[in-house]
């Protein structure tokens, strides 16, 4: 075979498994080839006379073979031996449970400081692999670390702990349901003492000596704390928590709302990485490693051009005439908390890059005096845009997507009582599709932009404003959206909506971005 040089950005894939409590799920876990990664899923559609149509997802490894030429590492029933040459675009599953297992090892199971050690070792094996000793690829050699939930917290006490020569040798971590700030089960984190399933490893106290947080005095584990760039870092997250049932008996019914089913949304986060969200569940035919969200998102943050963040400005809010009434005799008095329903998609895509939706337990929620009165901006995703990836259209090189946008009336509540004097339940103050197109020119990036209820849907035919490059090579452009600014307060809607949606593009996989 020949030995073909790395590419940037098409660096080998390392992926980690998630959580098995017994040894029963430990020996099912190391019978497995791809430990998850093979998984594909089956859903169905209706075409326009209503008959069902299947529509197969393949599963992320076989989508890498296709889409970016990727192969596997295995060979004869093993992976390749150190001395035969692999590939840069290789696909690796880090096996650690098979030295735990009684038919593969010892049947004792390690602390997750030991797996990250053999993470090490095994990164150091893929790279004699992939370099064959050439100094100059040596030189280039990094990795991608792709994980699903505790297999997260296994790279990141890499990352935070284990330094080769000074070296870790990794790029970009993609997380699927981590539980980046530990597991609660009934509202409360596992307790440190569970320490006979290693149920302990998702104990926030825990959590932080075995990635050795120093920063930090809230006691929270979801911080890098220094030891790796949050912004190389990105988590996909599941808000499906109907569809999983795992963990004792506990999940599902003792996470609730808001959470996957195991995984609390507020949990699954690395602070300051980029994210998205999906209406799946940890793990299982409906989970968010085997679906077409989770693999587009991947590809993208892996080898796209462009990273997109995209934030709310709230700048005007009125309230209801006797909500203001109150909230002018006594601000305290008042309290709300606005739920925005945001999904995203690419042009030509068949999912939803992102999805959160009231109507899901999973909205993006930001209170008033939070978002009005201190003016803290709402985030509501990240996102990448890879050339590759767009579908083919004559002439057309912009990067199409969209971002559907809601704001619902929330329930007000005047000195911790809920006002429900002209309340309509379900009713929104906002509900918006925004198209873009984005292009490279020269170097600069321009948008083009539209909003369906005036432009029409899935068109962007005004040009946006762009601000001068941050020192990163990021713009951004801010849409008014809402009412209009300006017009008397008697004619301003209450409850109504007056702010900016604004978009952030940086450059990515670009060695000067």
């Amino acid at each position: 075979m020949t030995r073909k040089k790395i590419e940037p950005p098409y660096y080998p894939i390392i992926y980690i498994r998630g959580y098995a409590a017994t040894m029963g799920e430990m020996e099912e876990t190391v019978a497995t080839p791809y430990m998850g990664f093979n998984l594909g899923s089956t859903k169905i559609r209706q075409d326009f006379e209503n008959r069902i149509q299947r529509f197969i997802f393949e599963s992320p490894l076989i989508r890498l073979m296709k889409d970016e030429e990727y192969v596997d590492a295995y060979k004869d029933g093993d992976f390749s031996a150190p001395d035969d040459p692999v590939q840069p675009r290789s696909v690796w599953i880090y096996r650690y449970y098979e030295p735990g297992t009684e038919s593969l090892g010892d049947g004792e199971k390690d602390e997750i400081e030991e797996y990250a050690r053999g993470l090490g070792d095994f990164i150091d094996r893929v790279k004699r692999s992939v370099c064959q000793g050439d100094a100059a690829q040596e030189a280039k050699f990094k990795v991608y670390l792709v994980a699903h939930s505790m297999g997260g917290l296994i790279a990141r006490c890499y990352l935070q702990n284990i330094r080769r020569n000074g070296e870790h040798h990794v790029d970009k971590l993609f997380t699927y349901g981590t539980p980046h700030n530990g597991i609660e089960v009934l509202g409360l984190n596992v307790p440190k003492w569970l320490g006979g399933f290693n149920m302990n490893n998702f104990n926030r106290k825990r959590m932080r000596e075995f990635m050795k947080i120093q920063g930090g005095g809230d006691g929270r584990a979801d911080s890098l704390d220094g030891a790796f760039p949050p912004d190389r870092s990105f988590c996909f997250v599941g808000t499906n928590y109907r569809d999983y049932e795992a963990f004792f008996g506990l999940s599902k019914k003792g996470t609730g709302p808001l959470s996957d089913g195991l995984v609390m949304i507020k949990n699954a986060t690395i602070q300051g990485a980029p994210r998205a969200f999906a209406h799946r569940s940890h793990s299982g035919h409906y989970g968010i490693v085997n679906s077409e969200e989770g693999y587009q998102n991947l590809r993208r943050f892996l080898f796209g051009q462009v990273r997109v963040d995209v934030q709310l400005l709230f700048e005007e809010v009125p309230l209801p005439p006797k909500v203001q009434k109150a909230y002018d005799k006594d601000h305290d008095s008042v309290r709300a908390n606005y739920d925005i329903d945001v999904r995203a998609t690419v042009r030509g895509g068949n999912v939803l890059l992102n999805e959160r939706r009231t109507s899901q337990a999973s909205a993006v929620r930001i209170g008033y005096d939070r978002a009005v009165k201190q003016g803290v901006p709402a985030y509501l995703f990240s996102g990448f845009l890879h050339r590759a990836a767009k579908t083919e259209s004559k002439g057309d090189t912009a990067l199409g997507f969209a971002v559907f946008l809601g704001i619902n009336v929330p329930v007000f509540e005047i000195d911790k009582r809920f006002w429900f004097d002209e309340h309509f339940e379900g009713a929104e103050m906002l509900r918006e599709q925004v198209t873009f197109h984005v292009r490279e020119r020269d170097g600069r990036m321009t948008v083009r932009y539209g909003f369906a209820g005036r432009d029409g849907a899935n068109q962007a035919p005004r040009r946006g404003e762009l601000s001068e490059p941050d020192e990163h090579g990021a713009v951004h452009v801010d849409l008014p959206i809402g009412f209009k600014e300006g017009i008397s307060e008697q004619r301003k809607p209450r409850p109504g909506f007056r702010g900016k949606l604004r978009l952030r593009l940086t450059p990515w996989n670009r060695e000067d971005a």
